[in-house]
């Protein structure tokens, strides 16, 4: 297949869990360009398990370990075949997929670092004839990074505004800032929880999956003196690369913290918006102080509450959503694994180790062939 002519497809699911986001990708020499894209609903049963597993509250044995591992990929497969279809798109169309998978457990660090992504690619190859790449995280791990963030490098290319800082801001279910210095510098990692705490609150006590326009945090008031405990958490004064995900920043964490029977859930969805405001721009005060912008994307760019307390505690600097650039923020997570797989099949590194920390570039994920094509 002709690559300048061919798509590429990424599939992510993130920390928040919220749905399996699918992008089909064409590009324009380097540059990818957005085809077609979807949110597939994860079952809440099967929702459900990979939150549990995440946050450490089940223990799976080899046997159910298996058979969630199987359950995620045939997911994935479906959120592809129904982007295809939607897309009129015929899968010989598609040169590869790129499948982040689902983060279950993130270790970047200790005597035996891993990070563990679930969702079989082989599942996915087969059902969709597609040569999938898978596991990109690793290969940076076992260089000694941290496997994350990997967004920053088509960051810099899509984004990046020579002779002016920016930072790249992504409020997935963990935060994560990518710095585009004005001299062409890239750095980046994730700065703590975003929409994970505030989806779990939520359910908990509403019984939505996420806060809609911020409501429910609007409705209570921040307390100080539990922001001040969250706050205290070592992660947020660990000095870069760092990473971090739901292994850490789950509701036992929050519980760990707050004075539940006092304070109203109102007061304490409202705290957690506030920790994710102040813990986003304490990181870009700290790390970007010539920042002149800080464009958001992902999932926390349609909740108004916490995007103007991210306005006000990072004034005078503008807080801009990617669209305003031409880039989807709910899509430039799945944009970017489809350019990994991309970047896989050329035989090109994907990491950035000015961000990761790992000991050099490292081509990243391993290739799982589609079982009908020919060649």
């Amino acid at each position: 297949m002709d690559d300048a002519a061919a798509l590429y497809l990424g599939l992510i699911s993130g920390t928040s869990v919220d749905g399996i986001d699918a992008a089909l990708v064409a590009f324009d020499g380097e540059r990818p360009r957005l085809h077609a894209a979807l949110t597939h609903p994860w079952p809440a049963p099967l929702r459900e398990r990979i939150l549990a597993v995440a946050q450490g509250e089940a223990v799976l044995d080899l046997d159910a370990f298996g058979r969630l591992d199987v359950a995620i990929g045939r997911h994935f497969a479906e959120a592809t075949t129904r982007l295809l279809a939607e897309s009129a798109t015929p899968a010989e169309a598609v040169r590869a997929l790129g499948s982040h998978g689902q983060t279950v457990r993130h270790r970047p660090l200790g005597e035996f670092p891993f990070t563990l992504q679930l969702g079989d690619p082989s599942v996915i190859a087969e059902a969709c004839n597609i040569d999938v790449v898978a596991d990109f995280r690793r290969a940076d791990v076992a260089a000694g990074g941290q496997g994350a963030p990997l967004l920053p490098a088509l960051h810099a290319m899509l984004l990046a505004r020579p002779g002016h800082g920016r930072v790249v801001l992504n409020l997935g279910g963990i935060a994560n800032i990518t710095v585009l210095g004005a001299n062409g510098s890239v750095s980046g990692f994730d700065t703590g929880p975003a929409n994970g705490l505030l989806d779990a609150w939520c359910l908990r006590h509403r019984g939505e999956v996420f806060d809609r326009g911020g409501r429910f945090a609007a409705s209570g008031r921040a307390d100080e003196a539990l922001l001040t405990a969250m706050l205290a958490d070592p992660y947020f004064a660990l000095v870069p690369p760092k990473s971090t995900g739901r292994e850490h920043f789950h509701l036992a964490w929050l519980e760990r913290h707050a004075r539940l029977g006092v304070l109203a859930p109102a007061d304490v969805q409202a705290s957690l918006l506030e920790l994710t405001a102040r813990s986003v721009a304490d990181a870009i005060v700290r790390h970007a102080p010539d920042a002149e912008d800080v464009l958001a994307c992902g999932g926390g760019v349609h909740n108004p509450v916490l995007m103007e307390r991210l306005a006000a505690c990072l004034a005078p600097r503008r807080v801009l959503g990617t669209a305003e650039f031409g880039i989807d923020p709910d899509y430039l997570e799945a944009t970017a694994f489809a350019w990994l797989a991309r970047q896989r099949v050329l035989g090109r590194p994907g990491n950035l180790p000015a961000v990761t920390g790992a000991r050099g570039p490292r081509v990243l994920g391993a290739v799982h062939p589609a079982p009908y094509r020919a060649g």
